[in-house]
């Protein structure tokens, strides 16, 4: 089972993502986020193998919110 946490500022994206990824394909969505300054605490909590992240969000993006995953490796 492929672990996803999934994060963007649109809650009909977010949820339309996780019902394509599907159990039966195996997927299973540990976590949603709205912004990528909640990325780092949820990484932390759900443990994902994938975070599957907007580019563009309100506060903070996708990409500095991947800069600062690898940071933290």
């Amino acid at each position: 089972m492929i672990r996803v946490l999934i994060v963007d500022d649109q809650p009909i994206v977010r949820s339309g993502v996780a019902r394509i990824l599907s159990v039966d394909d195996g997927f299973e969505v540990v976590g949603e986020r709205d912004d990528g300054d909640e990325v780092a605490d949820a990484v932390t909590e759900h443990r994902p193998d994938v975070v599957l992240m907007d580019v563009r969000m309100r506060r903070v993006d996708g990409v500095t919110a991947t800069a600062r995953l690898n940071e933290g490796v």
